[in-house]
């Protein structure tokens, strides 16, 4: 069994995004500018958010955070977006979900300029991924796909399960795995909630992506050997173990599945830290104008 390092890919392509970076300040070139938005104070959102913008200096962008409280109107919000569109400064922004219950996390993905929604979220740049033409992929998705490059992981005629149909993650990732090229060329099974025989699927995938939110739910008897496990989960579960009062636990029983896998990704350093290098990466194609001139 080999760990698939999340920390240590997204490490180093940190320094080749710091090395671009530094080319293009050096010819004279424009910073790569990420923008947030940030609505309430959730956990989660915060920690991501924290981590987003230390990242950005680390490989020299600049970035804006822009934070409202969770009572701010769903007007001030599609105001806030649009100011950001027009600002000729920022080369990509998010806005961090989940949002308040008030506001149609919808209606405010869409307002985005699809040129600027590095997140690749807005209906334009998942349409395009989906026909495969150049576009903003979903982060996660594309942290995926870039640690089964890296770790050269054959994925052409094999057959992969998503588990989850979520639009950030089950779909696109599907959608990526199944186009022709590498990491692709894979027969994909999608199994979600509905699905009544999970555990004969799982048993005769060779690659499994596990994005459905319930922790520990793939279990050692629903694995073959030599099976690739890609854990997507991240529910805080309550522990006495840590200092903030909880820990990250996936959506794979680890130990269980670990002993019969040929490659598996750790919760946390799997895709976690794959997610915000590739955010980076499309601000840096923003920047660039390499996708949308």
């Amino acid at each position: 069994m080999q760990l698939i390092d999340g920390k240590a890919i997204s490490a180093q392509m940190k320094k080749e995004i710091a090395a671009e970076v530094a080319q293009i300040k050096a010819a004279g070139g424009k910073t790569p500018h990420l923008a947030a938005i940030l609505v309430g104070h959730d956990g989660g959102s915060e920690t991501y958010v924290a981590s987003k913008v230390r990242t950005c200096e680390e490989v020299g962008f600049k970035s804006s955070l822009i934070r409202f409280e969770d009572n701010v109107s769903e007007e001030d919000l599609l105001a806030c977006v649009d100011k950001l569109n027009n600002d000729a400064d920022v080369d990509g922004f998010i806005v961090q979900l989940p949002l308040p219950k008030h506001i149609s996390e919808q209606k405010v993905i869409e307002a985005i300029d699809y040129r600027k929604d590095v997140d690749g979220f807005h209906p334009i740049n998942v349409g395009r991924m989906s026909i495969g033409l150049p576009c903003f992929l979903s982060a996660t998705p594309a942290g995926i796909l870039e640690l089964l490059k890296r770790y050269e992981i054959p994925t052409q005629g094999k057959h992969c399960v998503v588990l989850g149909r979520s639009n950030i993650v089950g779909k696109p990732v599907a959608n990526l795995m199944m186009q022709k090229g590498y990491p692709g060329d894979a027969t994909v099974t999608v199994c979600h909630s509905r699905t009544p025989n999970i555990k004969e699927v799982c048993q005769s995938a060779d690659i499994i992506i596990a994005a459905l939110g319930v922790p520990g739910f793939l279990k050692g008897d629903m694995v073959k050997e030599g099976v690739v496990v890609i854990d997507v989960g991240t529910t805080r579960v309550p522990s006495t173990e840590t200092k903030s009062g909880f820990r990250l636990k996936g959506d794979v029983a680890f130990d269980e599945v670990a002993h019969k896998a040929s490659y598996i990704t750790p919760v946390p350093g799997g895709v976690g830290p794959m997610t915000i290098i590739s955010l980076m990466r499309n601000t840096l194609l923003a920047g660039k104008k390499e996708i949308y001139g």
